[in-house]
């Protein structure tokens, strides 16, 4: 299981985007988004944490590690709601 924190994920439809680039990587994936604490948990078998951050951060979100140091990864831009 990989786990990400995204604090710029504030919605609704950053949940959707997520979920779709994911499952774009791999369909068989499993996807769990709590939205209220930035979470994501991602169960894949055939691909690796770095490929599903580098998904995420192309879809505009900032994807870290949730036991790390809060640096974020550059990001294209953020949630579409502008929060």
């Amino acid at each position: 299981m990989t786990t990400f924190e995204v604090q710029d994920m504030t919605c609704g439809h950053c949940v959707r985007v997520i979920t779709d680039v994911v499952l774009a990587l791999d369909p068989a994936a499993s996807v769990q988004i709590d939205l209220p604490s930035h979470l994501v948990q991602i169960e894949s078998a055939s691909v690796e944490a770095t490929e599903l951050a580098d998904a995420i951060v192309q879809a505009g979100y900032s994807p870290v590690a949730p036991t790390t140091s809060p640096a974020m990864i550059k990001t294209k831009g953020g949630c579409c709601c502008g929060s």
